[in-house]
Formats: C-alpha cells, sequence, structure tokens
C-alpha cells in the first residue's frame, strides 16, 4: 500500500521536476559546450578551460546554494496565501544574490594564483588564468539569475527557468563558435572566445528571465514597489541563516569534485581530461537529481506550510525513490557505454593527439565506472538534502556534507590518487566513499525529524 502511494506520485513530481531537469541540463550544456568546442583545440585547452572552471564552480556552488534559501520560504508563504511575505522575500532574496555575486566575481578573480602552487602543468595554468578573468564576470548575473529561479520555484512554476536557459544556450553556442574558431568579422580567439560566449549568454540568461516573468500577469505584483526603504534587517537575517549553511553544504560538495581536478592535474593533463570528461557525463545525469532535489524542497515546504507532516513524508519518500530508479538507470548506460562516451569529447581525426586520446579515453572508461556507482549515492544524498532545505533544516545537514566529505571522502581520495596504482580512479573511489556516506546520514536525519513533525503534531 506504502508503495502504491508513492508511485501515485511520481506523476506529480515530474510534471514539477521535469523543466527544472532541463533547465540544469541547460546550465550543464553551457559547460558541454565549452568542452566540445575547446577539446577540438588539443588536450592542453581542454585541462586549462577545466582547471579554470574548477575555481568557476566553487563560488558558483556558493552562490546556488544561497540562493536555495528563497524557495522554502517562498513556497512556505504561497501555502499560506501570503503575497506580501512572498514578495518581500523575493525583493531581499535579489538583493543578496546580486551582492553576492559581484563579491563572489572579485574573489575568484583574486584566488587564481591558487593554481601555481596545486602543481597543476604551467602551459595548462596560463591558459587558464585569463579565461577565469572573463568567466568569474558570468557570476554576477548568474547569481543574479539564480534568485530569479529560486523565486519562480517557490511558487511552482518552473518551467520559466527553463526556458530562459534555452533561450541563453542559443546564444551561448552562437558567439562561442565564432569566437572559438572565428568567423566573419569575428577574429579567432580559441579558449577565450569560450570564456566571452559565457558571459554573453548568462547576462542574456537574466534578461530573459526578468521578461518572461514580467510579461507574465500572475507575477507582476510581486514586481512592485521595490524600494531600498522597505528593506529589513530582519527579512535579511532570515534568508542568510538559511542560506549560508546551505552555501557550505554546497561549497563542501564542489570543493571535494574540485579536489578531484586538482589531484588528477598533479597526475598529468590526460588524467585531468579524462576527470573532466568523466565529470561532466556524470554532472550531466546528476542534474536529474538535482531537478528532483528542487521538487523536494518545493513540496515538502508547500505541506510543512500546510502542517500536514504525514502527507509530507509520503511526497518526500516518493521523490527519494524516483530519484534512485532513474540513477540506477544512468549508472547502467555508465556501464554499457563506458568505452564509446569518451570519443564524444575528443578529435579523433587528428593523428597529432592519437597517443593523447588513446590514454585519455582508457582512463575516463574506468571513472565511469565508478561514476555508474555513485549515481545513486549522489542522487540520494541531493534529493534529501532538498526535502531537510524544505523543513528548513539546513545547520546539521551542513555538518553531515563537511565530516562526509571532508573526513572521509577527501582522504581517502588523496591517498588512493597519490600513493596507488589506482591514481584517478582512485580519487573517484574516495568521491563515491563521500557520497555515499552523506547519503546514509542525511537520510538518517529526515527520518528523525520528520518523526518528531509527527509526534508533535499529534500531541497538538
Amino acid at each position: 500500500m506504502a508503495m502504491q502511494q508513492y508511485i501515485k506520485e511520481f506523476s506529480y513530481n515530474i510534471r514539477l521536476a521535469y523543466p527544472v531537469i532541463l533547465g540544469m541540463l541547460g546550465h550543464t550544456l553551457i559547460g558541454i559546450v565549452d568542452n566540445f568546442m575547446v577539446g577540438n583545440l588539443g588536450s592542453t585547452e581542454l585541462a586549462a578551460v577545466s582547471l579554470g572552471n574548477s575555481f568557476i564552480f566553487i563560488a558558483l556552488s556558493i552562490g546556488i546554494g544561497f540562493s536555495t534559501a528563497i524557495t522554502p520560504l517562498v513556497a512556505e508563504a504561497d501555502a499560506e496565501k501570503d503575497d506580501k511575505k512572498i514578495r518581500t522575500t523575493f525583493h531581499h532574496g535579489l538583493l543578496l544574490c546580486t551582492i553576492l555575486g559581484v563579491g563572489l566575481f572579485i574573489l575568484t578573480v583574486l584566488s587564481k594564483q591558487i593554481m601555481y602552487f596545486m602543481h597543476q602543468p604551467k602551459a595548462v595554468a596560463d591558459l587558464a588564468a585569463p579565461y577565469i578573468d572573463w568567466v568569474a564576470f558570468s557570476l554576477i548575473p548568474v547569481i543574479i539569475y539564480q534568485g530569479y529561479k529560486q523565486f519562480a520555484d517557490g511558487l511552482s512554476q518552473t518551467k520559466y527557468s527553463m526556458y530562459a536557459i534555452f533561450m541563453a544556450n542559443v546564444v551561448h553556442i552562437f558567439f562561442n563558435y565564432v569566437l572559438i574558431y572565428g568567423f566573419w568579422i569575428f577574429s579567432k580567439m580559441g579558449i577565450l572566445g569560450a570564456a566571452l560566449g559565457t558571459v554573453i549568454s548568462r547576462i542574456m540568461m537574466v534578461v530573459f528571465m526578468d521578461l518572461l516573468l514580467r510579461k507574465n500577469a500572475a507575477f507582476q505584483r510581486y514586481f512592485q514597489n521595490f524600494s531600498f526603504k522597505e528593506i529589513r534587517k530582519s527579512v535579511l537575517r532570515k534568508i542568510i541563516n538559511l542560506g549560508l549553511p546551505s552555501a557550505m553544504q554546497m561549497l563542501f560538495e564542489v570543493t571535494l569534485f574540485t579536489a578531484a581536478i586538482w589531484l588528477s592535474g598533479s597526475l598529468g593533463k590526460n588524467n585531468q581530461a579524462a576527470n573532466q570528461i568523466a565529470l561532466t557525463l556524470a554532472s550531466s545525469t546528476f542534474m536529474v537529481a538535482m531537478g528532483l532535489s528542487v521538487t523536494a524542497m518545493i513540496r515538502v515546504s508547500h505541506s510543512k506550510g500546510m502542517g500536514d507532516f504525514k502527507n509530507l513524508i509520503v511526497v518526500a519518500r516518493s521523490i527519494f525513490l524516483l530519484a534512485i530508479i532513474l540513477e540506477t538507470f544512468f549508472g547502467v548506460v555508465f556501464v554499457v557505454f563506458h568505452n564509446y562516451l569518451p570519443h564524444l569529447f575528443l578529435n579523433m581525426t587528428d593523428a597529432s593527439q592519437s597517443i593523447d586520446n588513446q590514454e585519455i579515453i582508457l582512463i575516463t572508461a574506468q571513472l565511469l565506472l565508478v561514476a555508474a556507482v555513485f549515481q545513486i549515492s549522489d542522487g540520494i544524498q541531493v534529493v534529501v538534502l532538498g526535502a531537510l532545505r524544505g523543513l528548513q533544516d539546513v545547520k546539521i545537514p551542513m555538518y553531515i556534507t563537511f565530516v562526509a566529505y571532508w573526513v572521509v571522502g577527501f582522504p581517502i581520495s588523496f591517498y588512493l590518487g597519490t600513493y596507488t596504482h589506482l591514481a584517478a580512479v582512485g580519487v573517484w573511489i574516495g568521491l563515491l566513499a563521500g557520497l555515499s556516506t552523506a547519503a546514509v546520514f542525511l537520510y538518517i536525519r529526515f527520518v528523525i525529524l520528520t518523526r518528531k513533525l509527527v509526534v508533535a503534531c499529534n500531541g497538538n
């Protein structure tokens, strides 16, 4: 009977999640397009983009994690039918996202010198430095966009961010092509062209999102009367108290994967290029779990606002089950096609690259076998995190993720990658250990918390 209840929720969960998933894949597509187009320039250029993006991912994780605080607050206010609270949360959240975007841009540019202390190949680091300068600027519009997105998600209107990202991807592909390779009036810029293409597309992403929401009658009342006089410290503090731990949760995970990039880089450019290809593929399937995580956050927040904790548990578990089914499917795909997928990211017709390409394919194929296993752990931990954010429980999960990724995962990655013959595969085994630990203990936290809520509700 319980299984039937969970399956009954699948259709609504998918309807809510698929625009988020497609939007997340649109985000990932920007990176895939960069890797695909830059990969044709050579393995050094591909490794440079990988290294440069590792810095951007760290900053972006903070911005995205922080912005997730907007969604549960808006969803809860929507359940309470409190339009004033929704508008206030949106305005304060957008202001904080703008300030954070500027701050992260400055910090990222200042931190790029760290590359030269991380034993990265000098040729790769020299190419990555100017790339970072430009792509770091795109953090400002992309985090502002996140403010809009999380607001719309909180109102269960998940399709608008999908439309904005799709349109931004069209812009990105065009400018990437003409700026990387040179066409018509545009000169050939190599990886700097990829960076500029990303900046232009992310600025347009905000423009598209703003226009889509403003033109919709259902959203217009939330855009009215923005004034700095209405800014309240209490509201800012509430968003920061939810946003900061959420940002740290995401930071701990992204920095673990960033450390994997750096560890792979210290093993040589082909290990780093293989790591980037495998990470791009794993990130693409992870976006499905991320979409379900947003769905969990929205639906759990709404149930919390309604005070319906028994239904909250059913909804959350149905999303967990759906994530396990889908991520298991992706894991099987990785196992079946692990020898073929790496070819999509390499120029196989260039004879001068053939030796490097053979090594990259061999390493990537091994990494995809490990990724096939951690698909499930990664999916579970992210959807449970979404449910916990919906409950506005962020501090304990922050501690859990820190221990899982940096006390368990990273030491294993470092030891196996540095001191054993496993090399890059050993690095990924550490990732698997960290993600599995997080999945187990976050789920235990969810069970304990929801039982307390049901008991407290029944007691009243």
